[in-house]
C-alpha cells in the first residue's frame, strides 16, 4: 500500500483501516513505518523486508501468506515498487496463487508529473539513471527520441551533474524540478534544460528528495534528427569507408557509434542495390 511522500497527512482512511487489521507489515525501515502508525494510534507488529534480506524474508512471508495471515508491504514513502523492493514478492505470490491486492496513494512522479504542466498524455518513467558521467548519457540518448514525457528520481547531490547531461544530450527540452513534494518547502522550478543546468550549477545541490520532468522531443525531431544523420553519413559514405563515415558522423553528432555504424551499413547496402 501507498505511504505519504512527505505529509502525513496524506494516507488513505482505506490504507489506515488495513493497516489496523493486518497481522503484520513489512516495510523498509521499521523506525519511519513506525513513527507513521504512531501518529495514526496503530500497533501491529512491523518487520523489515529490502533488498539486503529479501531473498532470506520473501519465502518466509509468502508461507505466512499462504497460512492465512494478511501481510501489508509499504516502503518508506509512497508506493511500493515503484524504485523500491517489492515486484519479486509480488510475482512470487501470484504464481503460487496468493490473493495480492494494492492501496493507491501518494507517489512521488505523478505528482511532478502533474505539478510541471509538460504533457502527461504520455510519460515513461525511468527511475534512477546510472550514477556516472558515461553510462547516465549512453541512457540519455536511448531515451532522447522516445516520443513521451521522461520522469526520473535523482539524488539531490547529482543534480547538477544529471542537468548538465541532459542539457547536452536532449537539448533545449522544457523541464522541471520538483522538490519536497507535499511537505512544507515544496518547490517546482520550471524551465529549459540548459537554465536549469545553469542555475544548479550556480546554487549547488537542493535540500529534499528530487524528481525530474523532461518535455517530449518536438513534433518532428526525430525525424529531422533521423533526417540529418542520412545526409552526413551519404556526404561522408561519398569518400570514406562504412567504419570511417560512421565514426566521423558518431563524432560530429555525438550519437552512438554502434547506432551510426548501423545506419552507415543500411545506407551503403542501399547504395549498392540502387537503392534512395
Amino acid at each position: 500500500m501507498a505511504t505519504p511522500i512527505g505529509n502525513a497527512g496524506d494516507i488513505t482512511l482505506r490504507a489506515l483501516e488495513t493497516l489496523r487489521g493486518v497481522d503484520a507489515v513489512a516495510c523498509e525501515d521499521t523506525r519511519t513505518t513506525g513513527s507513521l502508525l504512531r501518529r495514526y494510534g496503530i500497533s501491529v507488529p512491523l518487520f523489515p523486508y529490502h533488498e539486503h534480506n529479501a531473498a532470506k524474508v520473501r519465502p518466509q512471508i509468502l508461507a505466512r501468506v499462504a497460512a492465512g495471515e494478511a501481510i501489508a508491504l509499504v516502503s518508506d514513502a509512497g508506493t511500493p515498487l515503484v524504485s523500491d523492493p517489492g515486484f519479486k514478492l509480488v510475482r512470487e505470490a501470484r504464481e503460487a496463487g496468493l490473493p495480492v491486492t494494492h492501496l493507491p496513494g501518494a507517489n512521488a512522479a505523478i505528482t511532478a508529473l502533474v505539478l510541471s504542466g509538460l504533457p502527461s498524455d504520455r510519460f515513461l518513467f525511468t527511475g534512477f539513471l546510472p550514477n556516472k558521467g558515461g553510462p547516465r548519457r549512453t541512457a540519455l540518448e536511448e531515451l532522447k527520441p522516445v516520443p513521451a514525457t521522461l520522469v526520473l528520481y535523482e539524488s539531490p547531490q547529482r543534480l547538477p551533474d544529471f542537468l548538465a547531461d541532459a542539457a547536452s544530450v536532449l537539448g533545449n527540452r522544457e523541464a522541471a524540478v520538483a522538490r519536497e513534494l507535499t511537505k512544507l518547502f515544496e518547490e517546482v522550478r520550471r524551465a529549459p534544460l540548459p537554465e536549469l543546468a545553469a542555475h544548479y550549477a550556480q546554487a549547488g545541490p537542493p535540500k529534499g528528495e528530487v524528481v525530474v520532468v523532461i518535455a517530449p522531443p518536438a513534433e518532428g525531431a526525430a525525424q529531422a534528427e533521423a533526417a540529418d544523420l542520412d545526409t552526413l553519413l551519404r556526404q561522408a559514405l561519398a569518400s570514406m569507408s562504412v567504419r570511417d563515415a560512421a565514426a566521423h558522423v558518431a563524432t560530429v553528432t555525438g550519437q552512438p557509434k554502434k547506432q551510426v555504424y548501423a545506419r552507415a551499413l543500411e545506407l551503403a547496402s542501399a547504395a549498392r542495390d540502387g537503392g534512395p
